[in-house]
């Protein structure tokens, strides 16, 4: 269906002879507007009333476009239903320095955690047709990056544009499960799931993990945490090369707690491969019921006066320029005989 987001602006279309009306009647020899250059130039013949007039009729229907492009003129589609069950997942990404450490392998290429995660969650975002998906990211404290919102690509770019050491270099994973209970208050027809997925213990923020713990379990969050971080890795030095486990740091009791305590569960990542199979068993998380929702797609259509309005306004200038370049060619013709 075709119709004017603002109508009424189609009102404006007879101001500008209203303001010639208003003005009263002025002497033919004056003109509003001089533009000396322009005039000089116009050829002088017979035909230059019927340009006036031309140009006038030209100058109405510019002014026409123009009017039609700023009342928004667009097309409503059909109606299109929203999906009415989905799940609400707030996703917590540590960016603390430790995730820059080389110890996964994507596509055979050694890559950081981090980098890791990206890969992996992005797939995960995409599954999410019919899910409100909201990202955290947390380091020294926790940001909130996106709300609960049912656009995947903006949190999946989001995600994409983090980068480590963006919010400081340690880890606050109480401020990070504190702030997503907080965005999860004012829902009331909610599972209220947070996947939090980091690789260390809790080094920093205002919240202890006992206390989010307890903010958690109070506001019925359901809280999955995930530790990331390989078992080992081979480390070069100037003695040669040792096997480490660069996941010594990893706080694996303080998250198993949280998860338990709220009804979750909590899932190691040692790999990409442990990190699918864990986003492919939440995919199985059960959906919550909504109100079927409806909407219609909008077509903004203003860009096609506007630019036939430019072009018009254009029009006299290339025609100016074209009759002037005749007549100079026809001038150098006539000298050349």
């Amino acid at each position: 269906m075709f119709e004017f987001a603002w109508w009424w602006m189609l009102c404006a279309f007879p101001l500008p002879w209203i303001i010639r009306l208003l003005s009263g009647k002025t002497d033919s020899s004056e003109v509003a507007l001089r533009v000396p250059h322009l005039v000089s130039n116009l050829p002088q013949s017979e035909s230059t009333r019927s340009s006036t007039k031309w140009l006038h009729a030209l100058a109405a229907i510019t002014w026409l476009c123009l009017v039609v492009a700023a009342a928004r003129p667009q097309w409503l589609g059909e109606p299109v239903s929203i999906p009415s069950e989905g799940r609400e997942l707030m996703l917590a990404v540590d960016l603390s320095g430790s995730m820059k450490i080389e110890d996964m392998l994507v596509n055979n290429r050694q890559v950081n955690r981090l980098t890791m995660i990206k890969s992996v969650l992005y797939d995960f975002i995409e599954r999410r047709v019919g899910d409100r998906l909201g990202l955290i990211l947390f380091a020294d404290t926790a940001y909130l990056q996106a709300p609960l919102t049912y656009d995947r690509d903006t949190v999946a770019t989001l995600l994409e544009e983090s980068v480590i050491g963006l919010v400081g270099e340690q880890t606050a994973i109480g401020d990070a499960i504190g702030l997503g209970v907080k965005r999860f208050e004012q829902k009331t027809n909610s599972n209220r799931v947070l996947i939090l997925l980091t690789d260390g213990q809790n080094t920093a923020g205002n919240i202890t993990p006992e206390q989010a713990r307890e903010l958690a379990v109070d506001a019925g969050v359901t809280v999955y945490t995930i530790g990331v971080g390989a078992d080992s890795m081979t480390v070069n030095s100037f003695f040669g090369s040792r096997q480490v486990n660069p996941s010594q740091e990893l706080d694996e009791s303080m998250l198993t707690d949280i998860a338990k305590a709220t009804g979750g569960q909590y899932f190691r990542a040692r790999d990409a491969a442990e990190l699918e199979q864990i986003y492919a068993m939440l995919d199985q998380l059960q959906p919550i019921a909504g109100d079927e929702r409806k909407m219609r797609p909008l077509t903004a259509l203003y860009y096609y006066p506007l630019a036939l309005a430019l072009l018009l306004s254009l029009l006299p200038v290339l025609c100016l320029l074209i009759s002037i370049a005749w007549r100079r060619v026809s001038t150098m013709g006539i000298e050349s005989k």
